[in-house]
């Protein structure tokens, strides 16, 4: 943790806003500014993904950020790598600890094969990240393996992934500094059917810096 990111005025933020419970966003982050995302509440997983503003083909390669690093779990000095291998972002303050990228996205389909029929028509977050894309002219086949802010992914001793708990508490953030014009993509995940969100999805906030 930063103590002096933890002092930085939101009041002198060029953006801040609030994504209300279940909700997607994006916006673009441009080279240089800082990307603060705040779990308001606590226990608040937040699906992200990331592409080259400019080229929507490059965009964030869960396989090559965790190569890089040599490390289970994206945090501070975390490289966020593209498709093709440069540096999308860097994490430069992380006061929850540590941040999934294997687990993936909720879907419908998914919750129904996990947690019964009858969850079919549960909103999810590919539904959100498809609403998203769509805005910026991009389909289904442009969402790829995302990041999970605030979700804890531990892995089992036989090797499985298990989402449990958050650990995040109310007002942990992760901050990010773009290396290039990024378009942001947000889904405040609407998960209901596991613990990712405490089973009671919240408001997260995110706010934007010159550097």
């Amino acid at each position: 943790m930063n103590e002096q990111n933890l002092a930085r005025d939101p009041a002198a933020a060029v953006y801040d806003h609030v994504i209300p419970a279940t909700q997607p966003w994006s916006g673009v982050v441009r080279r240089g500014q800082i990307l603060r995302i705040v779990d308001l509440e606590g226990q608040q997983a937040v699906d992200t993904l990331f592409y080259n503003a400019a080229d929507f083909s490059e965009r964030y390669s869960a396989q090559d950020t965790l190569r890089a690093q040599n490390a289970a779990y994206v945090s501070t000095g975390t490289r966020i790598l593209s498709s093709e291998g440069r540096t999308m972002l860097t994490v430069i303050a992380d006061s929850c600890g540590a941040h999934d990228t294997s687990a993936g996205a909720c879907s419908c389909e998914a919750n129904t094969v996990r947690f019964g029929e009858h969850t079919r028509y549960m909103h999810a977050c590919r539904e959100n990240f498809l609403i998203e894309v769509a805005k910026h002219g991009m389909d289904k086949r442009d969402i790829v393996g995302n990041i999970n802010f605030f979700m804890n992914v531990p892995v089992e001793p036989d090797g499985r992934l298990a989402i449990v708990d958050g650990v995040s508490k109310p007002g942990d953030y992760v901050e990010l500094r773009a290396e290039m014009d990024v378009l942001c993509v947000i889904s405040n995940c609407p998960q209901v059917n596991n613990p990712c969100n405490g089973f009671d999805p919240t408001p997260v906030r995110v706010l934007i810096w010159e550097s």
